[in-house]
Parts: structure tokens; sequence; C-alpha cells
């Protein structure tokens, strides 16, 4: 009887063994599904959140871009705006110096004097007509007004201020008497009839050769001519 009851005792323990073990892996089992569920969640976070770093990273590449490309596009139009102006003046100081050119042979094939536009400071204030001009270019060319006397007396003798005055026997030509005329054309185009064009040339010839107007006159008192 005593063994009998120890064999069913023994398979009651096994029974109960077995069955805890069944509730254990049942419970390990689950265990390990809920774990590698929260893993597999964890890893589709962890997506998420790379793709959302590496979107967030394209856009502020794709904003800096567009920054460069404003930046780079209003330098180009500041340049172009810049240059085309630059362009602009440029032609219209060509056009300008075309159109006076024009005036000029246009006076000149007609035979009109070319007007002086310049100012006559007071200090020529005493003269006029082609005199006051030949004053105030002569203090321009850095003269001093004591200079002017000699300069009246010499460009009397050789023209009488006269700037058509032609040599017929030497061919010498305006104011200055420069010979041959066409020597003024360093000075202007306009040399054939602007009194200004060839007080300008007879200053620099003056100046050049004889250090001022008053060696000038001294050297045509001595020789005749200067």
């Amino acid at each position: 009887m005593d063994r009998l009851w120890n064999r069913i005792g023994v398979r009651a323990a096994s029974l109960g063994l077995l069955a805890g073990g069944l509730v254990g892996g049942v419970y390990l089992g689950q265990d390990q599904v809920g774990q590698a569920r929260d893993g597999q969640a964890d890893l589709v976070v962890q997506t998420d959140a790379d793709e959302m770093r590496l979107l967030k990273e394209r856009q502020g590449q794709h904003a800096a871009a567009r920054a460069y490309q404003r930046v780079a596009e209003e330098e180009a139009a500041t340049e172009a705006a810049t240059e085309a102006k630059a362009a602009a003046g440029k032609a219209r100081k060509l056009e300008k110096k075309a159109t006076e050119q024009k005036a000029a042979k246009k006076r000149q094939a007609a035979g009109a004097t070319v007007p002086y536009t310049g100012q006559i400071p007071t200090s020529c204030s005493q003269y006029s007509g082609n005199r006051a001009i030949g004053c105030a270019l002569m203090l321009d060319s850095g003269f001093a007004i004591s200079q002017f006397p000699c300069l009246d007396k010499l460009w009397t003798k050789e023209s009488g201020w006269n700037h058509r005055a032609k040599n017929a026997s030497s061919g010498a030509y305006g104011i200055p008497q420069a010979y041959p005329g066409s020597k003024m054309s360093s000075a202007g185009s306009d040399w054939l009839t602007s009194p200004a064009t060839q007080i300008k040339w007879g200053l620099g010839y003056i100046k050049g050769r004889y250090s001022s107007p008053c060696g000038a006159w001294s050297h045509s008192e001595s020789t005749g001519s200067y």
C-alpha cells in the first residue's frame, strides 16, 4: 500500500513539474515575443528619426544652395548694372564728342567762327573779343597776368588778333600765324575758325620754345619774328 502511494506521489510531483514547466515556458515565450516586438518598435522609431534627420539635412542644404544662388544672382545683376551704366556713360561721351565734332565741321564748312564758351576772369575784363579769350587762356596755361602785355603786342604785330589772318606770301595762318596753319590741328580740328584753338596752340608753341610770352616778344623784337 505504501509503495502504491509513493508511486502516486511521484507521478503527481512529475505532473506538477511538467505543468509548471509548461506555464513557465508560456510566460518565457510570451516575454521573448514581447521583447522582440519592443526591439522592432525601437528600430522603427530609430529609423524614422534617422530619416527625419536626413530630410532636415537635405532641406538645409537646399536652402543654403538657394540662398547662395540668390546672392550670386544679385551680385551678377549689380555687376551687370554697373557695367551697363559705365557703357552708357561712355556712349554718351562718345556721342557728345561726335556731335561736337560734327557741329565744328559744319561751322568750319560754313566759315562761321567757333564761339568761346569759357569764362573770362575779372583780371582780363579790360580786354574784349579775341584778346579777352587770349588773356583767359594764357592764365589757364599758367602764365601770370603780367605776361599778357607782351602777348598782346606779339600777336597784334603778327595778325592783329584776327583768327582768319593769312599771310599770302608764306601761308602762315591765324592769330599766332602758324606755318603751315594745319599745325594747329594738334589743338583741335576746328583750327580754321576757332580763336580758342589757335590761341591754345600758340601758347603751347611759345611755352615750348621761348618759355613765356615776354620771351617770345623779346625774340620777335630782335629778329622780326618768333
